[in-house]
């Protein structure tokens, strides 16, 4: 006897993953966070030059500030040289004013 086919929504026990995370007040916040942590990414991508955009990621936004990630410390020494004009240009977007911190990640782990 073969089992019954899968439901077409996947079982009765799942649901889609922006609904339980809507559902879960504090991973509500955290996929906000998110959101306007990548909102906030496409206005510095606007004001950094080209040669730095590949380079930089957005990283934790919380009540202390941001963060925005780079692979090693030349780039991170470039990006502080920009802080005041990503600053500023968040202000001027209409973002609430914020630490912006830049944080070296490399890839190896």
């Amino acid at each position: 006897m073969s089992p019954p086919p899968p439901s077409k929504a996947g079982g009765p026990h799942t649901r889609p993953i922006n609904e339980a995370l809507a559902a879960n007040s504090t991973l509500a916040q955290l996929l906000q966070r998110l959101k306007e942590a990548e909102a906030r990414m496409d206005t510095v991508r606007e004001v950094l030059p080209p040669s730095l955009r590949a380079h930089v990621r957005t990283g934790v936004l919380d009540e202390a500030g941001w963060n925005l990630l780079v692979p090693n410390g030349a780039v991170a020494a470039k990006l502080r040289q920009c802080l005041p004009a990503i600053e500023q240009a968040l202000v001027v977007r209409g973002w609430k004013p914020t630490s912006v911190r830049v944080k070296v990640q490399s890839d190896r782990a």
